[in-house]
């Protein structure tokens, strides 16, 4: 890249590299959640909005944004901060590509190599009300802060400049997921499978889904999940219950739609949908039938196929008795209606079937 030597062009190309892994890992990342940065200089490489880190080999999705003005705007509260395109190096990005939403999370850290992922083992302790005492218990010797639940975005960095300390390499970002920092790729790396295994808990095993009674349910607007182990957040009856809840983490919000639809006895997706109008909400993206499996809408975009996997995997590693802390309606509306989350879920229907 422009302005690159070796040294830098060599760590840039190991993280495009990790990028790729993990994005093709849906344990830690999902459709175009999860994001990765490199500081060289005073230019902060990260991957760009919208796009999916499993492409980072075959596309070029690092954008470079300008890393003094933008940490200055964080410091003020600049609601300029919010738009870190702003901020990009515009000669070295011609396709005009936006920064991540959480730019100002990397720029904060003050490591070179900054990993931001969706672990769904992480989500399902960080979601958890005693998150704190079951962290402190897990991650016991390391550098770890927790940041409960914040909007992404300026929201958060505030929350991390306040909480983190000197040293930090590790947060937990509550009901969201984590961050590893370090100086190189590989530490980075290793920091990354540490963390995650250290936190990981083995899913309850889920009966398999009843697909003929599913077929007879789907109507002409559902059909069945293109990833059959989506299936378990409605054969589980307990990861059902935690689902019909509420909603756990941001991406769930943008791409399957606030909370759950879960279907009652007796009801057929098209009575579940006819319900939701009732209601003045949605058309359901996803429908869970209790102990037979998950329908997704006909129109259900690859986002939304990775997000109802997500459900499943989240919910399989959280114990029946466990309280849990879930996203408000007000958390909730500033997603659907903020504007960086608004651009992501284009480029998302952009993309329409092209992983089906």
């Amino acid at each position: 890249m422009t302005g690159m030597d070796s040294n830098s062009e060599a760590e840039f190309g190991a993280l495009r590299a990790l990028s790729a892994r993990i994005g093709a890992d849906p344990a830690l990342v999902q459709a175009a959640g999860g994001n990765t940065s490199l500081k060289i200089g005073d230019t902060l490489w990260i991957k760009a909005s919208g796009t999916w880190l499993m492409n980072a080999m075959r596309d070029e999705i690092m954008v470079p944004v300008s890393l003094p003005p933008l940490l200055k705007a964080v410091t003020d509260i600049d609601p300029s901060a919010e738009r870190a395109e702003v901020y990009t190096i515009a000669e070295q990005n011609p396709r005009g590509l936006r920064p991540s939403i959480e730019t100002t999370v990397h720029a904060l850290m003050p490591q070179r190599v900054v990993v931001h992922v969706h672990c769904v083992e992480t989500i399902a302790v960080a979601a958890q009300a005693n998150a704190r005492a079951l962290l402190a218990e897990r991650l016991h010797g390391m550098d770890w802060v927790f940041i409960p639940y914040c909007r992404p975005g300026l929201p958060l960095a505030r929350a991390i400049a306040e909480l983190r300390r000197a040293d930090t390499d590790i947060l937990i970002l509550g009901n969201h997921g984590l961050v590893v920092a370090a100086d190189t790729v590989e530490a980075a790396e290793k920091l990354l499978r540490r963390v995650s295994g250290l936190l990981a808990r083995p899913p309850r095993q889920a009966p398999p889904p009843d697909i003929a009674a599913l077929m007879r349910l789907a109507g002409t607007d559902y059909r069945l999940p293109l990833e059959a182990g989506a299936h378990a957040a409605g054969t589980d009856l307990t990861s059902c219950r935690i689902a019909a809840k509420g909603t756990l983490y941001p991406d769930h919000v943008i791409f399957l739609g606030e909370g759950s639809a879960v279907a009652g006895p007796d009801e057929q997706a098209d009575d579940v949908a006819a319900r939701a109008r009732r209601d003045g909400k949605p058309l359901p993206t996803s429908i869970i039938f209790p102990g037979k499996g998950v329908l997704m809408r006909r129109d259900a975009n690859a986002g939304a196929e990775a997000l109802a996997l997500c459900l499943a995997d989240v919910t399989a590693r959280i114990d029946a008795q466990a309280a849990l802390h879930y996203l408000s309606a007000e958390d909730a509306d500033q997603l659907i209606n903020w504007d960086a989350e608004k651009y992501r879920q284009e480029l998302t229907r952009r993309m329409g079937s092209t992983l089906r």
